[in-house]
């Protein structure tokens, strides 16, 4: 029986949610092991829509969550997070829902900077979603963070803020903000501590014991791999690591712990911000894929990029993610089209590549080398059984498995939960 790593294999908004939802029911613990609230969830149980950002898909189901130390965590997001799905019918408390108690916080200071440095840069902007996640992460790194076991001490908050200031009002300066007067920050923090602390925990203690008891472990990855600040179309990426590695660092738990690595694929490839995509598609396609998929912004709202499946970019993220099956999402947008496109390399200046390049400047260079294949025009859309799927959408299927060099695990032909073809069982294998 293996613990199971869900993470995305491409630009994030693969459909995690539903995948994540479909494993938790039969997983025993939750964990988030990267990102912030910067990444978005959309769950369909029962006709009920949940949309999570910094939750564990697991609350929903009932089941035990945590909130890993490779999360950072906006207190205040959490606790309005917890609010609106209370109003949903699911209510939770410390008895499910732990978070890691050196986990890093993100304060107001860090959403003001990102979105200060973003319009500042003008065109030369990253994209983000201006929510202090790469901020936060910073202050991580450079080891003036305020983490979650801070609140629990009074003379550390004063220490810990003293030292964070010095750093950021220097910048606020910098950029024409105002700063931010230290006792209103510790205020704030007194006021959170009594709210937070409750679900404070040694995540990495609890998680190690559920391991040893046999318990079903889900690791819940955020964004996409071609996202990971070391692998990914950088510097256009997010500020952690979103590769099936990182499920070890930002839980407590080692390497071995993670068994099977499912990378959540969608059947065409779509992007949210700037930076590279060499198969996104301008033109009426891409329009209809938009439309059908309903590519907007769990988050944010924000319009989603779309373009042809790109096996190039999937099967690097399979080979430095680890990824030992995928989750094919999303097959049913493609169902009205008469023609299909699947990038099987890239053209840089007539030399034929076949994986992303690192540079900037090549990656913004490649074009796609296409491999065109014969559409279904059948419904696909409720399919449970490869039965019954037009052949058409099962020959895509067969190609892309050999071009990524890795199964399709389950199959996903609606955001309903059920109408999922499960080939294999992640737990399982």
């Amino acid at each position: 029986m293996a613990n199971v790593a869900v993470i995305g294999s491409q630009w994030g908004d693969e459909g995690k949610g539903k995948i994540v939802d479909w494993l938790s029911e039969r997983a025993d613990v939750v964990v988030r092991f990267q990102g912030g609230h910067n990444a978005g969830h959309t769950l369909v149980i029962d006709n009920q829509t949940y949309k999570l950002s910094l939750l564990p898909s697991g609350v929903v189901r009932g089941k035990l969550s945590f909130i890993g130390n490779g999360v950072v965590v906006d207190p205040w997001a959490l606790l309005k997070e917890i609010e609106k799905i209370k109003g949903q019918g699911v209510t939770i408390t410390p008895d499910t829902l732990k978070i890691a108690d050196s986990a890093t916080l993100i304060l107001p200071l860090h959403g003001s900077l990102d979105q200060a440095r973003e319009t500042a840069a003008g065109a030369a902007k990253i994209g983000t979603t201006g929510r202090g996640i790469g901020p936060a992460y910073e202050d991580k790194v450079a080891r003036r963070a305020i983490r979650v076991c801070d609140l629990a001490d009074e003379a550390t908050i004063a220490f810990k803020v003293e030292r964070l200031l010095a750093h950021h009002n220097a910048l606020l300066r910098g950029l024409g903000l105002p700063e931010v007067k230290p006792e209103e920050l510790i205020a704030a923090l007194k006021e959170l501590a009594p709210k937070i602390l409750p679900f404070a925990a040694p995540v990495w203690q609890l998680l190690d014991e559920a391991r040893r008891n046999g318990k079903r472990i889900l690791f819940e990855g955020a964004q996409g791999t071609m996202l990971d600040v070391d692998h990914g179309t950088y510097p256009y990426v997010t500020s952690s690591n979103t590769s099936a590695g990182m499920a070890a660092v930002g839980s407590g738990l080692g390497p071995s712990a993670v068994g099977y690595v499912l990378g959540i694929t969608k059947a065409y490839t779509t992007r949210v911000g700037s930076g590279p995509f060499p198969t996104e598609l301008t033109d009426e396609v891409g329009q209809l894929l938009g439309e059908r998929g309903f590519e907007f912004g769990t988050v944010t709202g924000r319009k989603r990029r779309c373009g042809w499946f790109d096996t190039v970019m999937v099967r690097q993220a399979i080979k430095v993610g680890g990824i030992t099956g995928i989750a094919l999402t999303k097959l049913d947008v493609l169902d009205t089209l008469p023609e299909l496109k699947v990038c099987v390399g890239y053209d840089l200046n007539g030399k034929r590549l076949s994986h992303f390049p690192a540079s900037m400047s090549e990656q913004a260079s490649v074009k796609p080398i296409y491999e065109t294949m014969t559409g279904w025009r059948q419904s696909s859309r409720g399919a449970r059984s490869w039965a019954q799927l037009p052949a058409e959408a099962i020959k895509y299927i067969r190609r892309i498995e050999e071009l990524i060099e890795a199964p399709v695990a389950l199959l996903s032909t609606s955001p309903e939960r059920l109408d999922t073809i499960m080939v294999r069982d992640p737990f399982l294998d």
